[in-house]
């Protein structure tokens, strides 16, 4: 007799999900985008939902798809290369970008608005202890940090809830007219946006601790871990799809509060300090910190935990360089350190998504190693001259290139390399019998 989960570990499992998406990115961006989509938010907020929710989802479905993690996705890709990709993208979630931006986001939301002149200083010793907390915790691998986590994304869900709802209540401001690319291309623009999130990385790296819960819970068959693993989807993307929304209208009406803010977690900060006051901003500020403590320490262990799995270093000591580098990046500040990332997910997001799509395609590749390298081949090939153009280099000869003029030129050359991987695989098969 096949086993089934009661409705209740469904909703665990769903909520959990949600949990391991819902980050410092997934706070700050919304209200910013929604801020610049002004009038066009509805728009920029679709393009957003699709790379932000759908793809993370689906990329934890591929993996339960591909069946052993890390490895089952990229079996067909030589073993170099396979590693030279995952370490690239611990290095991007963890202390290279998506690490050192969750404790700028507890900086900028949990400390700064209290400061009467905040400065690098201030900054600097933020960091330190920020990190070195989160090193600690990291060193010893305790349960205190699961225990916080179980009560702490409840209470994070529902402080979002009851902003959204005095969002809507009572907004501070009106939607005004859509600025920059967002005038032209807001679906495209929200799109790349949902980039910033870096979810989809995340997908890929952590998406199989779902399915080992699961299994964990007596459920042995392929397909009903596949089927309970979309429910959960469809919970978790229930809960991001409102908070998006509601970050992105919040966004939107922003205008007057948020004058002079510089990013997502200073919009934030101000149109709380507008709707609730100082105790509001402090309530909000002690439970982003604590997510963003959390999701440090999530990244710092899992990132010490791969590295030493690489190397002759210990966990331990790969604990203490990953933190120190966290707090180091992290001085760089919110804003620069988002500037520099675009380049970087400009040139490897659309690889992950490539690699997503051919997980669902794998079995209709008659050669699937050739197809794997003709399509990330391209993917990466394309995607290098979008983050080029990001980059500032001058890249109007390639201004042919269809939908290179929103950033996107690798989708449909990926597209249709996808469909020449068949026939290039079925050929080489007949020659190499013959």
């Amino acid at each position: 007799m096949t086993k089934r989960l009661k409705l209740v570990d469904i909703l665990a499992l769903g909520f959990m999900t949600f949990a391991f998406f819902l980050g410092a990115g997934n706070i700050i961006f919304p209200p910013q985008a929604g801020m610049l989509a002004g009038d066009h938010y509805t728009a920029a907020m679709i393009g957003f939902l699709i790379t932000a929710v759908g793809l993370p989802l689906i990329g934890i479905i591929a993996v339960a798809v591909a069946g052993g993690g890390w490895k089952g996705l990229t079996r067909d890709l030589p073993t170099g290369v396979a590693t030279l990709m995952a370490v690239l993208i611990f290095i991007i979630i963890g202390p290279a970008f998506a690490a050192p931006r969750a404790g700028l986001v507890a900086y900028e939301i949990g400390f700064k608005p209290f400061l009467s002149a905040p400065g690098q200083l201030e900054l600097g010793a933020f960091s330190v202890v920020f990190f070195a907390v989160a090193m600690f915790f990291s060193l010893s691998q305790g349960k205190l940090i699961d225990t916080i986590g179980k009560f702490l994304t409840p209470l994070l869900f529902a402080a979002l809830a009851i902003l959204a709802i005095a969002v809507i209540i009572n907004p501070q401001g009106d939607v005004v007219a859509a600025q920059g690319s967002y005038v032209e291309n807001a679906l495209t623009t929200g799109f790349l946006e949902g980039y910033n999130t870096m979810d989809t990385f995340a997908a890929l790296m952590f998406g199989m601790l779902i399915v080992d819960v699961i299994r964990k819970k007596g459920i042995e068959d392929n397909k009903a871990t596949c089927m309970y693993l979309i429910y959960a989807g469809i919970i978790a993307a229930a809960g991001l799809a409102f908070v998006y929304v509601s970050l992105f209208y919040l966004g939107s009406t922003a205008s007057v509060v948020a004058q002079g803010t510089q990013n997502g977690g200073e919009i934030m900060a101000a149109y709380v300090d507008a709707l609730f006051g100082p105790v509001g901003q402090m309530i909000l500020a002690a439970i982003i910190g604590l997510a963003c403590l959390t999701t440090v320490i999530g990244l710092v262990s899992a990132c010490a935990d791969y590295f030493s799995s690489l190397t002759s270093w210990t966990y331990r000591r790969w604990v203490v360089v990953v933190a120190t580098v966290c707090a180091v990046v992290a001085n760089v500040g919110l804003k620069q350190l988002i500037a520099i990332s675009i380049p970087v997910l400009f040139a490897l997001y659309p690889v992950a998504i490539a690699l997503i799509g051919l997980t669902f395609i794998r079995r209709w590749l008659p050669n699937p190693a050739l197809g794997y390298r003709l399509v990330l081949g391209v993917a990466l090939l394309f995607s290098l001259l979008d983050a080029a153009k990001v980059m500032g280099a001058d890249m109007s000869a390639f201004s042919f290139l269809p939908l290179f003029d929103v950033g996107m030129a690798w989708l449909l050359p990926t597209l249709v390399a996808m469909g020449v991987a068949k026939f290039v695989g079925s050929r080489a098969n007949a020659l190499a019998e013959a």
